[in-house]
């Protein structure tokens, strides 16, 4: 059995826009049924985590503080609670392997079960923000140098071909995308696709849509590093919105490239409020647009123009096992990707503040937290 010691370095979320203190936090010396323990390979950034640090959003005023950071993640496992040792789709899972986890789900609720709509779990926790800091079992959260799988978490293990910082990122920007991407049904070589945002969210769709069939993929958004690397993930165009900053003018460009009909498919990825009304004008009649990224700030919605458009609007919360597996088979099964080009950093854990200040300004577009050997 891999030795484990007794306490593991942490960075803990203390308080709205506070910086990050790196604490010891206790590593459990027992685990339940069906739970894992694991040592975190890395830890990469997203972008909900900024929000987590530096907004008054509902999670922060529900659950509090301190608490562990972190929710995407790649480890790999040094202890087993009883019960299989298998992944959610039955791979053999032995100590040392990689792996990836999902948020526990209760597996007993209307949703989970009749509804098979796990993400919409009515019991969810959510790691990074269901627990503090000193709560049973303590590693709660991915900013750690061990990690807890709960017994309701799902766990897919990890191709060889895939390296740690794109599993990582597939443990949840990527995932969630395979979801989003999902809900605009089979995408074909008659459709134009529109990605709003170019973080690591719009470089996964484009990387999927690349794929799909449209015969034009156009990424809206910036910075211009950002769409750098949307070009050979497969976008045929790209809008700056630092180039082109009037919303009136990015509509004309989509607009031109589309006949004057509009986009058929839409997703919005980039979480700006402004996204949704923008993106609505330049969907085609009878088009499909699925709503990833948006906060929760209110925006104007006039009904009459859903139904004149005829158009299907799709939401999409986060993403269950299945589409963590399928991103993970997507990475392993297209090479030719310059996968690693979305990773913009590498951050030792003691440096968080920096990492996160970098991403608050945005002169990363994916970071990635490593932990000592």
């Amino acid at each position: 059995m891999t030795d484990v010691p007794k306490t593991a370095k942490a960075a803990v979320l203390v308080g709205i826009d506070q910086p990050f203190e790196i604490r010891e936090v206790p590593i459990p010396d027992t685990l339940e049924h069906g739970a894992l323990l694991v040592k975190m390979s890395l830890s990469s950034i997203c972008g909900s985590d900024i929000a987590d640090w530096c907004k008054d959003i509902p999670r922060n005023r529900t659950r509090g503080f301190p608490r562990i950071l972190g929710h995407e993640m790649v480890g790999r496992i040094v202890r087993f609670g009883d019960g299989p040792r298998v992944d959610s789709v039955g791979t053999p899972l032995q100590e040392g392997d990689r792996i990836v986890w999902a948020h526990p789900l209760c597996g007993r609720c209307l949703n989970c079960t009749v509804e098979q709509e796990p993400t919409l779990c009515l019991d969810r926790k959510t790691y990074s923000v269901s627990w503090l800091v000193g709560e049973w079992p303590y590693l709660t959260g991915t900013w750690a140098e061990y990690g807890y799988v709960f017994p309701g978490s799902g766990r897919v293990k990890v191709p060889d071909e895939v390296p740690d910082e794109i599993a990582s990122a597939s443990s949840c920007a990527f995932r969630t995308v395979v979801s989003g991407m999902d809900r605009l049904g089979k995408l074909d070589d008659r459709h134009t696709m529109v990605i709003q945002g170019s973080g690591p969210l719009g470089l996964f769709a484009t990387a999927i849509a690349s794929k799909g069939g449209p015969h034009q993929v156009i990424v809206i958004g910036g910075p211009a590093h950002r769409l750098a690397v949307a070009k050979p993930w497969g976008a045929t165009h790209t809008i700056d919105i630092d180039e082109v900053p009037n919303p009136e003018d990015r509509h004309a460009l989509v607009m031109d490239l589309t006949r004057g009909l509009g986009a058929d498919r839409i997703i919005e990825v980039s979480g700006a409020s402004s996204a949704f009304s923008q993106g609505f004008k330049m969907l085609r009649r009878g088009g499909i647009y699925s709503l990833v990224g948006q906060g929760s700030e209110p925006v104007p919605i006039v009904p009459a123009e859903l139904t004149a458009k005829h158009a299907q609007i799709v939401r999409n919360s986060s993403g269950s096992i299945r589409h963590y597996y399928r991103a993970l088979q997507f990475v392993k099964n297209n090479p030719q990707i310059s996968w690693m080009d979305m990773i913009s950093n590498r951050y030792p854990l003691e440096q968080i503040n920096a990492a996160m200040q970098a991403m608050r300004e945005w002169r990363e577009v994916k970071p990635v937290l490593t932990f000592a050997s």
